[in-house]
């Protein structure tokens, strides 16, 4: 059976919206700024070991604690950790009016990955917690709303850049922080703590090693790894194909579209029973991989742009199944702990994904470097976590 398929009160679409809310601030809030960064570093007096410092401390910060606010959203409730992160993220936002000073640029970057930390895996959780056994179209619309923030993130940053600076930028987003806080504070139910059995470090580390935990995260990890390169990467291929800033940087667009667009019809189609975890996690994983090949393969504008939908699209079927097959198979009372794990896996590959590419290009030339990538992720699908039951109840949870 389902760990947490029904619901103790009824939930309506207003009340779930901030969660989506909450989900794309994050990606647009780090996706904009990190393009901005890019495009101004020479203008702000940044080197490329400090743009790179600059670029990371996001991620350094959300490694380190999204697992423990998943922890806290277990102990205290999924949203006072939602509004206080979401509220910690305005203020950190704040710090950026004075972004002409690389010191104040990093504290705003980590003060916004320390609040993303918080409010991210709460939301997941709390997601997971209000589905009502509808736990892949509603991590579908989840991920659609992140695959948006992700998409227009770089434009609207640049756009916002040119008008007014990083002090424009910055304010935007402390105020997108402090009006999604106040939805949420106002629209989101407030889910009380379950009690929770005593776990020993056995315990946890039996229940993080275990297929129905490790294989959706490892998909997670291998999607995002394939995200991170791709962004970095494909527009680079673009640009040396001659299509100019618009339209390397439209190709990362295309991708996140791709993404989104799709998301929320894999995860209706999930609880209907017409896709199964497995087989669509590894559909998904082989998209992936065929489009990172095609990347360095087939070089021109066609071949960038159609690998650039491969891959969206594969993310887009691979990641909502990945967190529904988790929410599933995990007891409601430490939903907090694995999406923090989870996101935790996401971050590692985020980092990963990159570094496998440019470390293998430095010696080999970017296209092995992108051959490489797409071995990971195939290598991925072996990890896929198992198919719900045919009646359409989902693997048997974790811990319990």
């Amino acid at each position: 059976m389902k760990a947490h398929a029904a619901l103790p009160f009824p939930v309506s679409a207003s009340q779930r919206r901030p969660l989506y809310a909450a989900g794309f601030t994050t990606a647009f809030g780090a996706h904009a700024v990190a393009a901005g960064l890019g495009a101004e570093s020479a203008d702000i007096g940044l080197s490329l070991l400090a743009l790179g410092i600059l670029l990371a401390l996001y991620d350094v910060a959300e490694v380190f604690l999204k697992p423990v606010f998943g922890v806290l959203s277990d102990r205290i409730g999924p949203k006072p950790v939602i509004v206080g992160g979401l509220a910690a993220f305005s203020a950190a936002s704040l710090i950026g009016l004075w972004a002409d000073q690389p010191a104040m640029l990093a504290a705003a970057r980590l003060g916004q990955g320390m609040a993303a930390s918080a409010f991210s895996p709460a939301s997941s959780a709390s997601v997971a917690r209000l589905a009502g056994g509808k736990t892949g179209h509603y991590f579908g619309r989840y991920g659609s709303w992140k695959g948006l923030g992700y998409a227009i993130g770089p434009l609207l940053g640049a756009l916002a850049i040119i008008s007014g600076g990083f002090s424009l930028l910055f304010g935007i987003l402390a105020a997108l922080g402090l009006v999604v806080a106040i939805w949420a504070l106002l629209s989101v139910p407030r889910l009380q703590p379950l009690p929770r059995p005593r776990y020993t470090v056995v315990d946890v580390l039996r229940q993080s090693t275990e297929r129905s935990f490790l294989g959706p995260t490892l998909v997670l990890a291998a999607a995002t790894g394939a995200l991170g390169a791709a962004v970095g990467f494909l527009p680079a291929l673009a640009a040396r194909e001659g299509l100019g800033t618009a339209g390397s940087v439209a190709v990362v667009t295309v991708l996140a579209v791709a993404s989104a667009l799709i998301q929320p019809h894999v995860g209706r189609l999930r609880d209907e029973g017409k896709l199964t975890d497995r087989a669509g996690t590894m559909t998904g994983l082989l998209a992936i991989s065929l489009g990172i090949l095609m990347a360095g393969i087939f070089p021109g504008a066609a071949g960038i742009y159609c690998a650039a939908v491969l891959i969206g699209v594969g993310i887009g079927i691979s990641t909502p199944l990945a967190f529904a097959h988790l929410a599933d198979a995990t007891p409601a009372e430490r939903l907090g702990r694995t999406m923090g794990s989870a996101e935790l896996g996401r971050e590692l590959g985020d980092a990963g994904g990159p570094l496998l590419v440019g470390g293998v290009a430095v010696a080999a030339g970017l296209p092995w470097g992108l051959g490489a990538l797409a071995l990971a992720v195939a290598a991925a699908m072996f990890a896929a976590p198992a198919s719900r039951a045919p009646d359409g109840a989902s693997v048997p949870p974790t811990g319990s």
